[in-house]
């Protein structure tokens, strides 16, 4: 018996079966989306850039690319700052009104005040990322929701805006330092604003952050598990804490961009940019539930909406399928972000 084990095949364990066993093409496609969460909605992008050219002429053409982007650049900021939090598993439902809260106070300063344009946008900047802070405090210090928390500063910071401007606009001078994110650059054959160059940077900045740096690694291991990166010794409120903070400064370049984009402060824009950064940031991959996603799937989400609505309406169709269309892209985004988190059977 053992004379014929020796002459044969070594018997096969469980472990053998496991590893040997055929990897299907779904396994396959799960691993390489699992590896990276960016790819699928770059997909997307491509695949959408490519209908809608054959849809419309003028799509691809240089005046439009240069529209979509300039377009992007406000949500595309936000949803910077919107996915420092996702990471960790939270949610940020007041980032919009933030942003729309300090650029009236950098609008105001300049315009009421005197205040030259750099330390106006300073000071802009510091309420953007204090207010951050109140809401990291209030997740990490008295343990609440985040959705429950930034349910309730969304109203807050919306009251305190209006409040402060009086329900009026703020059109700043043309020669002001805080309209230079509205100034024209040229890129190639596209004319962009230095808005979407200072939106670029900012992803740059934080993905190095996020790639090669420990803050970055803490980051994903707390939205991943944070027991579990309490007992390996990461400081996790403050790790959370930060990740509000530093999209703060994300709400400050967007802030920056938005007043450049309306010439001023005005207290009624940016309504609907709290829930477009989520939906930027979802659609680009980054999961709800934490701990997966890359910056610049958020991004390529920004752009993806911003492209459907586009070229929905260079083909001609009724402004409401650009809400159905982002409405099924959200759906699609979470469902494969379900599928992508099963364990391999």
């Amino acid at each position: 018996m053992s004379t014929a084990l020796g002459r044969g095949t070594a018997p096969t364990t469980a472990a053998d079966e496991f590893l040997n066993r055929p990897v299907t093409i779904a396994q396959r496609v799960h691993s390489v989306l699992h590896r990276q969460p960016a790819l699928s909605p770059a997909i997307v992008l491509v695949l959408a850039g490519v209908a809608f050219s054959f849809l419309s002429p003028r799509f691809l053409t240089a005046t439009n690319l240069s529209l979509v982007f300039q377009q992007v650049a406000v949500v595309g900021a936000l949803a910077a700052g919107q996915t420092l939090i996702i990471l960790t598993a939270g949610i940020d439902l007041s980032i919009g009104a933030v942003m729309v809260l300090s650029s009236l106070v950098m609008s105001k300063l300049a315009f009421d005040s005197g205040v030259p344009g750099v330390f106006a946008l300073l000071i802009g900047a510091a309420v953007a990322i204090l207010a951050q802070a109140v809401n990291g405090l209030l997740v990490t210090r008295i343990k609440l929701p985040p959705f429950i928390v930034t349910l309730g500063t969304l109203s807050i910071f919306t009251a305190i805006t209006l409040i402060y401007a009086k329900g009026q606009t703020v059109q700043l001078s043309p020669n002001s330092f805080l309209l230079w994110s509205a100034k024209t650059v040229t890129v190639g054959s596209l004319k962009l604003t230095t808005g979407v160059l200072l939106m670029v940077g900012l992803y740059i900045v934080i993905g190095f952050a996020l790639r090669y740096t420990a803050w970055g690694r803490h980051l994903y291991s707390v939205g991943d598990d944070p027991e579990a990166s309490r007992l390996s010794g990461i400081q996790v409120n403050r790790v959370i804490l930060s990740a509000y903070m530093v999209a703060g400064v994300a709400v400050a370049v967007a802030a920056w961009i938005l007043v450049g984009r309306v010439g001023g402060g005005d207290p009624n824009s940016g309504i609907n940019a709290n829930l477009q950064s989520i939906t930027a940031v979802v659609i680009g991959g980054t999961s709800l539930f934490g701990g997966r996603g890359r910056i610049i799937g958020s991004l390529i989400g920004a752009l993806i909406v911003q492209v459907f609505v586009n070229g929905l309406a260079l083909a001609g169709y009724d402004p409401n399928y650009q809400v159905l269309a982002v409405g099924v892209l959200v759906i699609v985004a979470v469902s494969v972000d379900q599928w992508i988190r099963r364990v391999k059977a």
